[in-house]
């Protein structure tokens, strides 16, 4: 823009100067969404858009409790699907959940058994405190969020909101900094002080180092957990259209094109190859021969050895 300047900081030195710092992150998922609903819109022949999508569809969980998720926002990889046969989301807040758990904060903090067993009936969900159980009782008595861990500080060992705040930081750099030594002590015996065991503060303040090694807040998860729903609803109901948007979207998540395109044929989709005739840039949807679900045409942009120009390949 005209007379506009643009300074790279970083981030720890803006934290230092009490700058207003905001992370804006390029999901290439919201672009593959807004490709698959134009996909979808188009071949109804009526506007179709993320506020169309039926909420809590049963189907989809279905599938995705299978592990069905190639190419589905956050729950693609490894780790997640083998989580998702154990956890078993069943609705929105199980997916906000499953997003947050398979992190390295909570598991480095031991969170992630204790709340299986506890979701599975194998262990009983207790509170050792009322406070406790207003915080937790969302998660089983497990903290998983971050925001959890900053109102245990409050409500069980009487954290101002300000010190929270400040364990919050913390808890994002403890391995760099170390800062997190002068908050033990005192999380300790504001818990014991209120009558609260001091395992059960240890355990807190272990968690809270699990949380150092990089955990979600709930906003965030929440705001993962709508397009993770999104996207398995376009998987399982619009899997043409869904295979296109992320064909067209390269590159982002774990699979490359040609694992896609399997995924998309195992899920029934007709795949029509390369053709010079037929083919656009991108990959499109064609009318089936049979007047079915429609096809999925791959476009020339899959080819390599093609030149490029604008960053695709022509």
């Amino acid at each position: 823009m005209p007379e506009r300047t643009v300074i790279q900081w970083d981030k720890d030195d803006l934290d230092e100067l009490g700058l207003l710092k905001v992370d804006v992150l390029g999901l290439g998922m919201l672009s593959a969404i807004r490709r698959a609903l134009a996909l979808v819109a188009s071949r109804r022949g009526q506007g179709f858009c993320l506020a169309d999508i039926p909420a809590e569809d049963p189907a989809v969980y279905e599938m995705i409790c299978r592990a069905d998720t190639v190419g589905v926002f956050q729950i693609e990889s490894r780790a997640q699907m083998a989580m998702l046969p154990r956890l078993k989301p069943r609705c929105y807040y199980d997916l906000v959940i499953e997003v947050a758990i398979v992190r390295p904060g909570p598991i480095q903090g031991q969170m992630v058994h204790p709340y299986l067993r506890r979701r599975g009936g194998q262990e009983p969900v207790v509170y050792p405190g009322p406070e406790v159980r207003g915080v937790l009782e969302r998660t089983l008595g497990v903290p998983i969020f971050q925001e959890q861990v900053m109102q245990l500080a409050i409500v069980a060992a009487g954290f101002t909101p300000g010190e929270a705040d400040r364990l919050r930081r913390a808890m994002a750099a403890w391995k760099r900094k170390g800062s997190l030594g002068p908050f033990e002590g005192r999380l300790i015996e504001g818990m014991r002080a209120r009558g609260y065991d001091e395992g059960f503060a240890r355990q807190v303040f272990q968690q809270i180092q699990g949380f150092g090694e990089y955990g979600f807040p709930e906003s965030h998860a929440a705001s993962f957990a709508l397009l993770v729903y999104v996207s398995a609803w376009l998987k399982r109901h619009e899997p043409a259209a869904f295979c296109c948007a992320l064909l067209n979207s390269q590159p982002m998540g774990f699979y490359a094109p040609a694992q896609l395109v399997r995924d998309a044929r195992a899920h029934g989709v007709i795949v029509r190859g390369v053709d010079v005739n037929a083919s656009a840039l991108e990959s499109t949807l064609e009318p089936a021969d049979d007047g079915g679900p429609p096809a999925l045409r791959l476009g020339l942009h899959l080819v390599r050895g093609l030149p490029e120009e604008g960053g695709r390949r022509l």
